[in-house]
């Protein structure tokens, strides 16, 4: 269990450490809204958590492994270069939150006698269908009953498990509790970050969503435990496909006026917007506080402490990048440091994005705002910062830069005038050179799995750093997202393109995204304003008619690199076609060959291994483990 910090309207906290949670410490007002203070924060053991993060990236269509901390990437790649099994598996932070759906029964339980409102107990139930859904979608079936009945609070250790089918956890752990929280939680949150009615409607349809996907199963994927797809409530896909571009509509149309879309996508994740209107969820950190960061402020800290490193993984070794101090001298400068600083941050190269995302996915990079507010393509000169004192430093073809100059820019397209030299070359990194360009280049081909555009949108914020480099090793002080408003527009699109009928057909709504997607209010890599709005050249570039391809394609350039794509697929049963390929170069410096990869994805591998530690912990026959398992592992 976590330690639970209980702040009293003094000026010191007051601090009671529990081993364990009980009913009668559940019947005050204190053990509820300190129980509900612990969901929350379970949310760092997952969201930002750059293990978990690497697995659910590798595999997909966004991604592939990284040349130094690829090994989770590996492992889920399914390129024939890892092996995802119950011991490797960077899942088992999912699992992990068993202890909080047990916190979240206790709280809905015994909560009642603690003279709290009901509104405060509806948090704890949508915890509950929160940590269910994300067990469900990852593992299949799972236990409802933690040792003292079906969706009891359990405070005796048990030692024997059995899973439910998926229908039961849906329909008897999920609908029920997210349906009860849009009754009684408020329009507007509690307080900053609580979950609201907007929140829980979001979870309910996008739960709808899913389970409708489950029941048609229109590749016929294996479900496990085995059951037969067919739903306890004698619904089939095309209801649950309806409630779920109802629900979501609804959302959309009588939401309180804190939430909503942002104007320009920049802003949805520009570090000085955190908490922004359209973060409807997240795990949260701060820089004022080890403690209320959940990890050191300005240090790694333990390994154990929940903190958000994520965004490292997708960020290469930019920091190897070099210049000189003289023309034509010794290139042994580093010109651009490891800074605290979006787009920048700590390098560690286990995530690469595929060529076909850079490619394809994000083909329109002159009207479309999201790949130039995602990506950071452009590294510029901060080596004043770091300790290097020259005004100017002497970059590609001898030319001098600055600070704030280019140093190495990743091209949206290829010139035809890159020449690249052998191995790391002057520049340290492989990257290549144009006539006249004091840059060093990488063409989008040329893009490899030691050098890429790092993950702008969830690189570090700071406002501490002065004129140093800041504390560019400590973990990230930033909100993770975990929830935003414009998923509602895509819940009812997808709905929609399986049949749901509304005012707004699947176009009408992706329209709205792809709208804002045309606005412009900032060049982030250029580091300009840039005031332009392309709205109608994007709407007017939507198909007549979209289908499931088209939704994914949005949704992966509205939310590339944020640890869900591998939802995406699985729900939609197009993850081994989707990512049954991709292209991109080698481990090398100067490596600039694309190949071509081939990935073998099961139909098992639809779920996740239960974690070996689960199995180990059990006291239970051979036999009875195994059959806990999910097959293929």
């Amino acid at each position: 269990m976590l330690t639970l910090f209980l702040v009293s309207c003094s000026d010191l906290l007051e601090e009671t450490p529990r081993s364990i949670y009980t009913p009668q410490y559940f019947k005050t007002a204190q053990g509820v809204t300190g129980g509900i203070t612990s969901l929350y924060a379970h949310l760092r053991n997952i969201y930002g958590n750059g293990f978990y993060y690497s697995g659910m990236q590798g595999g997909t269509d966004e991604s592939t492994w990284g040349a130094v901390n690829g090994t989770d990437t590996k492992n889920a790649d399914y390129s024939g270069v890892g092996n995802l099994s119950s011991q490797n598996n960077p899942f088992a932070a999912i699992w992990g939150i068993f202890p909080n759906v047990n916190t979240a029964s206790g709280i809905i339980e015994n909560g009642q006698d603690a003279g709290v409102s009901t509104a405060l107990i509806a948090e704890a139930r949508f915890f509950r269908a929160f940590d269910y859904f994300l067990l469900v979608q990852t593992f299949g079936g799972v236990p409802l009953d933690l040792g003292a009945g079906e969706l009891k609070f359990n405070t005796s250790a048990v030692r024997f498990s059995v899973r439910n089918t998926v229908p039961e956890v849906y329909t008897k752990g999920i609908f029920p509790d997210l349906l009860q929280a849009v009754t009684d939680l408020p329009a507007k949150s509690r307080l900053t970050g609580t979950v609201n009615k907007t929140v829980a409607q979001l979870f309910l349809a996008k739960a709808y969503l899913t389970y409708a996907w489950w029941l048609e199963n229109p590749k016929g994927i294996p479900t496990y435990p085995e059951a037969t797809r067919t739903d306890p409530d004698a619904h089939n896909a095309a209801y649950y496909y309806q409630q779920a571009y109802d629900i979501a509509t609804a959302a959309i149309n009588a939401h309180d006026a804190s939430m909503g879309l942002e104007t320009y996508f920049y802003d949805i994740n520009v570090g000085s917007n955190d908490r922004g209107k359209e973060l409807l969820l997240y795990a949260d950190h701060t820089q004022a506080s080890d403690l209320y960061n959940g990890s050191p402020v300005n240090e790694f800290g333990p390994a154990s402490s929940p903190g958000s490193f994520a965004s490292w993984y997708a960020t290469s070794n930019y920091t190897e990048v070099r210049s000189s101090t003289t023309p034509g001298g010794t290139y042994g400068t580093s010109s651009v440091q490891r800074e605290a600083a979006q787009g920048a941050g700590r390098p560690f190269t286990g995530v690469a994005p595929v060529h076909e995302a850079i490619l394809n996915t994000f083909a329109d990079k002159t009207n479309d705002s999201r790949y130039d507010g995602t990506f950071a393509t452009v590294f510029r000169g901060n080596w004043q910062r770091g300790g290097v004192a020259n005004t100017v430093l002497y970059n590609a073809n001898n030319l001098p830069v600055a600070m704030g100059d280019p140093i190495l820019t990743f091209l949206f397209t290829d010139p035809g005038t890159v020449t690249y030299t052998s191995g790391a070359g002057l520049s340290g990194v492989g990257a290549g050179t144009i006539p006249g360009r004091a840059d060093w280049v990488i063409t989008p081909t040329g893009i490899s799995r030691i050098y890429f555009p790092c993950l702008w949108k969830l690189g570090p914020y700071r406002t501490d750093n002065g004129t140093s480099l800041g504390q560019a090793s400590a973990r990230l002080t930033r909100p993770f997202p975990v929830a935003k408003f414009s998923e509602l527009y895509f819940v009812a699109a997808e709905a929609a393109v399986k049949g749901a009928t509304g005012s707004q057909s699947a176009r009408d709504l992706i329209n709205v995204i792809r709208a804002r997607a045309g606005k412009w209010r900032f060049d982030n890599n250029n580091n300009v304003a840039k005031a332009a709005d392309n709205s109608a050249s994007m709407t007017a570039a939507t198909p007549a008619v979209i289908d499931i391809n088209y939704v994914l394609d949005e949704r992966s350039r509205e939310y590339y690199g944020e640890g869900v794509r591998w939802f995406d697929l699985v729900r939609t049963q197009t993850w081994n076609t989707r990512a049954a390929s991709f292209t991109i170069s080698g481990v090398a410096k100067g490596d600039h060959t694309p190949v071509k990869y081939n990935r073998t994805i099961p139909p098992t591998a639809y779920l996740r291994p239960i974690p070996q530690s689960q199995l180990d912990g059990m006291e239970m026959t051979a036999e009875q483990k195994t059959a806990y398992s999910n097959p293929g592992y």
